[in-house]
């Protein structure tokens, strides 16, 4: 299952490494104030190709926590190395994805039995792989939306489903996370703002079942986000990290992600935002540069 394809800006790269000398690099050194998620591929420039190398750099760099999208399709003797290289370096494990995700056809939506099952069967196969790799989080996206049953329907649809994926979680302190895409990169997905996500998760009602905050993916929805974090404050469990246009780190686009980020710190939340997004700049200068945005808009790193 593939999520998403991040491709490298061509744009100039020289201008933009100006500065970035000894003295950035020791600041490097020190851990940010919130536990923002690299991925794998992101700095493996610096640190080579294999999954552990890149964690070590990551940890080496100031992160506290790493996510995988593709957690699940990895063998189990993977699965356990990673996880035993992230206990190593005190890191703690985002998102993975829980479940095989439906981009052009309704699924969850539908209300249909077979789709429901299997959606379930995945949730509890996920449970094994989030108990092997230390994780709290696995996101979930209820797929395509039914163009042949009114919306109300739809709604009382996933939410059974989703109570009853609760059900599966709970009793292990796991949470599936509803992650709402935009109609631009994503058009036609039953799931697209985050007051509809925080509806569907009150009327869930479980500690299992809560909000991703793809902060990328709702600028281009609906922006607001500032005032819709507060709105949807008690349902939101994880955020994700992506500047628009371009999909690339902080400082790159549009959002102000400073004072975004200094809003969610000083509402306390210490939970993950994973770094889904792609580089800006190639090669190891640029992650470089990616490392120094956050340096940037994380303000009290140290």
């Amino acid at each position: 299952m593939t999520r998403r394809e991040f491709i490298p800006s061509a744009s100039l790269f020289t201008a933009a490494m100006a500065g970035i000398g000894a003295a950035s690099l020791a600041q490097s050194q020190q851990k940010f104030s919130m536990h923002y998620a690299p991925h794998f591929g992101m700095f493996q420039n610096s640190a080579g190709e294999d999954l552990v190398d890149q964690i070590a750099f990551a940890a080496d760099h100031g992160f506290t926590a790493w996510e995988d999208n593709g957690m699940k399709n990895r063998s189990i003797s993977t699965q356990q190395r990673i996880a035993t290289s992230m206990v190593k370096h005190n890191m703690r494990m985002g998102v993975f994805v829980a479940h095989t995700i439906y981009w052009n056809e309704p699924s969850l939506a539908t209300g249909n039995t077979d789709f429901r099952n299997k959606f379930l069967d995945e949730i509890k196969d996920s449970v094994e792989v989030a108990k092997r790799v230390n994780a709290t989080w696995m996101t979930v996206v209820p797929g395509f939306v039914d163009l042949r049953t009114d919306m109300g329907f739809q709604t009382a649809n996933v939410i059974e489903t989703l109570r009853r994926a609760s059900d599966i979680l709970e009793p292990h302190g796991l949470v599936m996370v509803l992650e709402p895409l935009n109609p631009f990169n994503h058009p036609g997905m039953f799931l697209s703002k985050i007051p509809q996500a925080y509806e569907i998760c009150r009327a869930v009602n479980s500690p299992s079942c809560k909000i991703l905050n793809d902060l990328y993916h709702q600028q281009i929805t609906e922006g607001n986000l500032i005032p819709n974090i507060d709105g949807a404050w008690s349902e939101i469990a994880y955020y994700q990290i992506g500047d628009n246009p371009g999909r690339k780190e902080p400082t790159t686009g549009e959002i102000n992600f400073t004072n975004v980020f200094a809003h969610v710190r000083d509402k306390g939340f210490e939970g993950i935002l994973g770094m889904e997004h792609g580089n800006r700049y190639p090669g190891a200068d640029g992650e470089m540069a990616l490392i120094q945005a956050y340096q940037t808009v994380d303000g009290q790193g140290g």
